[in-house]
């Protein structure tokens, strides 16, 4: 609990107006998008990396938590005051320091929306790979804390791949450096990516250098839809299989693409039972090669319509299904519960079965969207979180879900993280020793149990 000292110093630090205790504040940020509330007991919005060491030195003083939150798009509940204390938002830290076209690279603060970055660097022919589908809204400092991925991973991987080094303030208080903008680092253990995907429970960072890659020439948009689901996964299979390597491969599923249809966001072809969209990029004549080369893919595997973008405009035009997924299935039922469930990229068609038999049996609606050219499966379960039968079916589902998709080799979580969501299954995944391991070096940074307490750890 916080005391009224430690209240009055948070206020001093950070200025009465980035000290928020206002009942309405407090609700505000209560909760993210994995949706149950926990109430924090204030909120501070930090402006610098010194506010914030001083806050973190007053926190290893008094003993109260701290949890770190970006845009609060996190659908795994690790932005939330789980044993009270603040939370620490990052709303003022939202500049881009630096873009540096000679060394290929951004240094950004952590508040920095991922969109906003994408487009001022592309004003130098540049990009920044790691594209969430929260990225109009979720921030980079939240990316890295998730090492969040995107649709572009299949071919260009995620936030860590292109972090070189941080800025971070630990849970004592002292404010440290990794890594820099060398693009080779082998000096001692790797720090930075340490801190990426740690969701929180490590330090609070502050400062974040990305890497840059050159802004491709070209590039090709194709949507195909199937009239069987099988045969959808089994393309993806085959387009990765040929050598191909797509920035993008989505898969979309009946059951969200009649919802999409319900919700205005696109028309699709009599008989749709799944949709791929595809993306190819690089110089003008490889490009045109591989589109080619995977529109006969499609067609020779059953897809009764595939449409190729010829201009900017179509291309976003054939995005839009994919854009609305969300919104569409979010208006079906009061709550849905994201999913993020990752296999082998050959066993994509028999998980995508099991996720619909699982739906079929615990009697649930159950849609499928995939990153499928990395594996990656987001099932979105739609449901009522107040339905007590309804979630106990739900939580079944999940164990099954989760045992099938490692028993492939598979992995809890591609890109969202464990947090909360997710904690009861993390022994089924890694040995009690790797627990062990995990829970010594988070005492090393932090050994009273400050920083995010109560998430995955």
């Amino acid at each position: 609990m916080l005391d009224d000292h430690s209240k009055e110093r948070l206020r001093s630090i950070v200025g009465p107006q980035w000290f928020l205790d206002e009942p309405e504040d407090l609700a505000t940020y209560s909760y993210d998008a994995f949706l149950p509330e926990f109430m924090p007991e204030t909120v501070i919005v930090p402006g610098s990396t010194q506010e914030i060491s001083e806050i973190m030195k007053l926190a290893n003083e008094k003993i109260f938590s701290v949890v770190p939150r970006g845009a609060g798009t996190n659908i795994s509940g690790t932005a939330v005051a789980r044993k009270g204390g603040i939370i620490m938002a990052f709303h003022r830290m939202n500049k881009i320091l630096e873009v540096d076209t000679d060394d290929m690279c951004a240094v950004v603060q952590p508040g920095v929306v991922n969109a906003d970055l994408q487009r001022e660097v592309g004003k130098y022919g540049l990009m920044y790979p790691p594209d969430p589908a929260s990225m109009f809204v979720s921030t980079i400092g939240g990316n890295v804390a998730l090492n969040a991925g995107g649709p572009r991973g299949a071919k260009y991987g995620v936030t860590r791949d292109y972090l070189l080094g941080l800025e971070a303030v630990l849970p004592t208080g002292e404010i440290i450096r990794t890594g820099g903008k060398t693009l080779k680092n082998v000096t001692g253990y790797d720090l930075t990516r340490l801190f990426c995907g740690s969701e929180g429970t490590l330090g609070i960072i502050t400062e974040i250098i990305v890497r840059l890659i050159p802004l491709p020439p070209a590039k090709a948009t194709l949507q195909a839809v199937f009239s069987d689901l099988d045969d959808a996964a089994k393309t993806v299979s085959a387009i990765v299989a040929s050598g191909i390597v797509p920035t993008t491969l989505e898969l979309i599923d009946k059951v969200v693409l009649d919802l999409i249809q319900d919700y205005g966001g696109a028309e699709f072809a009599s008989g749709a039972e799944a949709l791929l969209l595809i993306e190819v990029d690089g110089e003008p004549s490889t490009v045109k090669a591989q589109a080619e080369r995977i529109e006969g893919f499609c067609k020779d595997r059953g897809a009764i319509q595939v449409d190729v973008a010829t201009d900017p405009a179509d291309a976003e035009r054939l995005w839009q299904a994919r854009r609305s997924a969300f919104g569409a299935v979010a208006s079906l039922r009061p709550n849905c519960i994201v999913e993020d469930a990752t296999v082998p990229v050959r066993n994509l068609p028999a998980m995508i079965r099991k996720i619909v038999e699982l739906s079929e049996r615990y009697r649930l609606k159950i849609g499928v969207l995939a990153h499928a050219g990395d594996g990656n499966l987001h099932p979105l379960i739609m449901t009522d979180l107040q339905d007590k039968d309804e979630m106990a079916r739900v939580d079944k589902a999940l164990d099954e879900m989760y045992e099938t998709a490692l028993s492939m080799g598979g992995t809890l979580s591609g890109e969202h993280g464990i947090g909360i969501a997710k904690d009861r299954f993390i022994s089924k995944e890694l040995s009690p020793r790797a627990i062990e391991l995990m829970k010594g070096i988070k005492k090393v940074f932090d050994p009273n149990n400050i920083l995010n307490p109560g998430s995955f750890l």
